[in-house]
């Protein structure tokens, strides 16, 4: 195995409560302090609203809500992740709302081990799989699979019908 390359992948790590999640870095726009969010009437309640990022109309969601976890009121570290989504071979980019972004990882293929069959609160298809990184795990997000074709045509509604004269 000497000299045999090990091959690795970046994850943007962020909290939502007292777990750890991870994004891939390519999936991975920029990341925003929190700014207003324009709320859409009529919308599932993971979907916070738009924002306007440079003249873009972007949706975003509550991370918290759409993986099953609790509401939890936003503070100093909050932030919205911008993310590319890719469903049904469409691309659309989604801002998620982090508690708090932590750092960028980069985990060898024998640190991820595949999704826990049970045990966990949230909904293991949106998981990719288990990072281990000094003593922790970091739960890797499929965040294609964190949005479903009907969710993407709801998302995209929100777009379409962002409320005039709000700046977005």
């Amino acid at each position: 195995m000497l000299g045999e390359a090990v091959s690795s992948q970046q994850f943007v790590t962020f909290g939502l409560g007292n777990e750890l999640f991870g994004v891939e870095v390519i999936r991975t726009r920029e990341i925003l302090t929190l700014v207003p969010i324009t709320k859409v009437p009529q919308t599932p309640d993971y979907l916070l609203g738009v924002i306007n990022l440079r003249g873009q109309v972007v949706p975003v969601v509550d991370l918290r809500v759409k993986l099953g976890l609790p509401v939890k009121e936003a503070g100093q570290e909050t932030c919205i992740i911008v993310m590319e989504v890719r469903v049904d071979g469409e691309i659309l980019i989604v801002g998620g709302l982090a508690d708090a972004v932590r750092e960028v990882l980069e985990l060898r293929h024998d640190q991820i081990e595949p999704p826990p069959r049970m045990g966990l609160k949230l909904k293991t298809e949106f998981i990719a799989g288990m990072g281990k990184f000094d003593e922790q795990f970091i739960i890797l997000l499929n965040i294609d699979r964190v949005f479903e074709s009907d969710e993407l045509a709801v998302i995209q509604s929100a777009e379409e019908h962002a409320p005039v004269g709000t700046g977005v």
